[in-house]
């Protein structure tokens, strides 16, 4: 008998259903042992029937033995969704770092709810609205939560988004029924730049500017760590893993200073925190970092970004 999965897309951006796309033929393979009963991405399965006649004060979803979720929850139909897959399904996957962490959607948490209102509904040249839009629309909550903030959560999957490679692992694992492995290392564990010990940097110089002394003609082994060329990187805080098979962390194969998204290494890390800590011990001055809240970017959920306080 097939695995009943249910998948379903909240405040994101449809890049981790994309990622279980691009497992390309072993899809195939996957599809051989289970069954999607509701994929939003890929299938027609409307919430109220698929006509429309059911109650519409009551979210329809099938019944499954898992429910995937990707995407933080910002609004009230977020939340219903959430809530009604986690009803009807045995296991709930928070898929991608927006599910498990908040993801890029969380920085709107460095923001209360009316500056974010203001910001979407007026520019330099509008005024703000008397009265936001509200018909037939959902209400925004008063922060934007990672998925377990609001519903159990029994395995949180990072990445953004989860390497297609890592995705294929899990549900094979799942459907054996052997226990899903993740990653426990960080980013830099997994790094083949050199590093020749703390050096002189002192200040990061270079904090978001895409390197352009890079000789792109030598392997990755003969480059020096990005953070002792003066560029800010998040590997030392961030869960490795978004190499996939070829485990070689996605950014830094392009010679690109690890920017954070597959979350911190523990599921309860504040990167932010974890990098201000790191970056100090090294002897770097981290008031030449311009602003503070990119260092959280992919991990604003549970209150790890939170408005300034107007003193």
């Amino acid at each position: 008998m097939a695995i009943r999965i249910v998948s379903e897309w909240l405040n994101s951006c449809s890049g981790c259903e994309i990622a279980i796309v691009d497992m390309g033929l072993r899809l195939l393979d996957v599809l051989e042992h289970v069954e999607f009963v509701h994929i939003p991405v890929i299938m027609d399965h409307k919430y109220h029937g698929q006509l429309g006649e059911k109650d519409h004060n009551k979210i329809d979803i099938p019944e499954a033995d898992i429910g995937i979720i990707s995407g933080s929850v910002r609004n009230q139909e977020h939340l219903e969704v959430a809530e009604e897959i986690r009803k009807k399904c045995k296991i709930v996957i928070a898929l991608g770092t927006c599910a498990t962490h908040g993801g890029i959607p969380s920085l709107t948490n460095s923001f209360t709810k009316q500056e974010t209102l203001e910001r979407y509904y007026s520019t330099e040249s509008t005024d703000i609205p008397e009265k936001y839009p509200d018909e037939d629309l959902p209400p925004i909550l008063d922060y934007c939560y990672a998925l377990d903030e609001k519903i159990k959560v029994d395995l949180n999957f990072p990445g953004c988004p989860p390497h297609p490679d890592q995705i294929f692992k899990a549900l094979i694992s799942i459907v054996n029924g052997d226990k899903v492995e993740l990653p426990e290392k960080s980013v830099c564990d997994t790094c083949p730049t050199k590093r020749l010990g703390k050096g002189k940097v002192g200040r990061l110089s270079r904090f978001l500017t895409r390197p352009k002394d890079i000789d792109y003609t030598k392997p990755l082994s003969e480059m020096r760590c990005f953070i002792e060329q003066g560029y800010l990187c998040m590997g030392p805080v961030t869960r490795a893993g978004c190499g996939g098979d070829n485990h070689i962390p996605r950014c830094i194969s392009a010679r690109v200073p690890c920017r954070g998204c597959n979350g911190p290494v523990k599921h309860n890390g504040n990167q932010l925190l974890d990098i201000l800590s790191a970056l100090a011990s090294n002897g770097i001055d981290i008031d030449s970092l311009p602003e503070y809240a990119s260092l959280n970017r992919f991990s604003g959920g549970h209150l790890n970004l939170r408005p300034k306080l107007n003193l």
